[in-house]
C-alpha cells in the first residue's frame, strides 16, 4: 500500500512538471478569463515553480492574491493573502525593475493590507502606496490600473481621521497633498486608458457623488451594467452600483 501511494504521488509530481511553463501560463489566463481566479492563481504558482523568474506569473499572482484576499472570511486570512501579494510583487520588481506591473501590484497589495489595518500599522502603509503607484505611472503613463490606485489613494487619504493625519505628520512629517479633485482626475485617466474596468466606474461615481456632481455619478452608474465582467468581483461591484444609483435617483 505504501509503495502504491508513493507511485501515485510520483505520478502526480511528474504530471505537474510534464506541462511546460507556457502551458501553465495559458491555463492561468484561461481560468482568469472564465472568472476562476483560484484556478488561475494555482496555475500561475505552477509556472513559478518551474521558473521562479517568470515576471508575468509573479505580478499576476500578486494581483490575484489581492483579489482573493478580499473574499476571505477573517482578517488574518485576508492579511495572509495580502502579504503573499506583497512577496509576489517584490519578486516581480526584482526580476524586472524597469516594468510598471510589479510596482502596480505592490501598490494594490499594500492598499488592500492598509484597509485591514488600523493606527500605526495603517499609517506606515499609506505613504508607500502612493510611491509605488507613481513609480508605475512614471514607467508607463498609460497604465490605467495604476491611475486607479492613485485615485483611490487620494480618495482614502481625504477620508483619514484627525488622529491618523496627526500620526502621519508626527512619524513622516505629513503626506503629499491629497484632494478629491485629484482623485477624480486619476480615476478619469484610468477610465481613459482602461475603459473596461468596472471597479473604476463605481469608485469614480462615488468620488463624483462626494464632490456634489450627482449627474456625472448617475451617468457612470447607468453605464456600469454594460461593462464586461473581467474579475470575479465585477458582479458584486455592479450590484453595489445599482444600489448607489437607486439612492441617487431617490435623493
Amino acid at each position: 500500500m505504501t509503495r502504491l501511494l508513493s507511485i501515485l504521488l510520483l505520478a502526480c509530481t511528474l504530471s505537474t512538471f510534464a506541462q511546460s511553463e507556457a502551458e501553465w501560463i495559458k491555463k492561468a489566463d484561461a481560468a482568469e478569463a472564465a472568472l476562476n481566479e483560484s484556478g488561475a492563481f494555482e496555475a500561475f504558482k505552477q509556472a513559478i515553480r518551474i521558473n521562479p523568474n517568470n515576471f508575468y506569473a509573479q505580478w499576476k499572482s500578486s494581483e490575484l492574491c489581492s483579489r482573493l484576499g478580499k473574499r476571505q472570511p477573517t482578517k488574518d486570512q485576508q492579511q495572509a493573502f495580502y502579504n503573499a501579494g506583497k512577496t509576489y510583487a517584490s519578486n516581480a520588481i526584482r526580476i524586472n525593475p524597469a516594468a510598471a506591473d510589479g510596482y502596480y501590484a505592490m501598490a494594490v497589495a499594500m492598499g488592500r493590507l492598509a484597509l485591514t489595518q488600523s493606527g500605526r500599522e495603517r499609517i506606515k502603509s499609506v505613504k508607500d502606496i502612493r510611491s509605488y503607484a507613481e513609480k508605475a505611472i512614471r514607467i508607463n503613463p498609460r497604465h490605467g490600473r495604476s491611475w486607479h490606485v492613485l485615485g483611490k489613494w487620494h480618495y482614502e487619504v481625504t477620508n483619514l481621521g484627525f488622529f491618523e493625519k496627526a500620526g502621519l505628520k508626527i512619524i513622516y512629517g505629513g503626506l503629499p497633498p491629497a484632494s478629491l479633485q485629484e482623485s477624480i482626475q486619476c480615476y478619469e485617466k484610468a477610465k481613459q486608458f482602461e475603459p473596461i474596468f468596472a471597479l473604476n466606474y463605481l469608485e469614480l461615481a462615488k468620488a463624483y457623488r462626494r464632490n456634489d456632481q450627482k449627474d456625472k455619478a448617475i451617468e457612470l452608474l447607468r453605464k456600469l451594467p454594460s461593462i464586461q465582467n473581467k474579475t470575479a468581483d465585477d458582479a458584486h461591484i455592479k450590484s453595489e452600483g445599482a444600489k448607489l444609483l437607486k439612492e441617487l435617483l431617490e435623493d
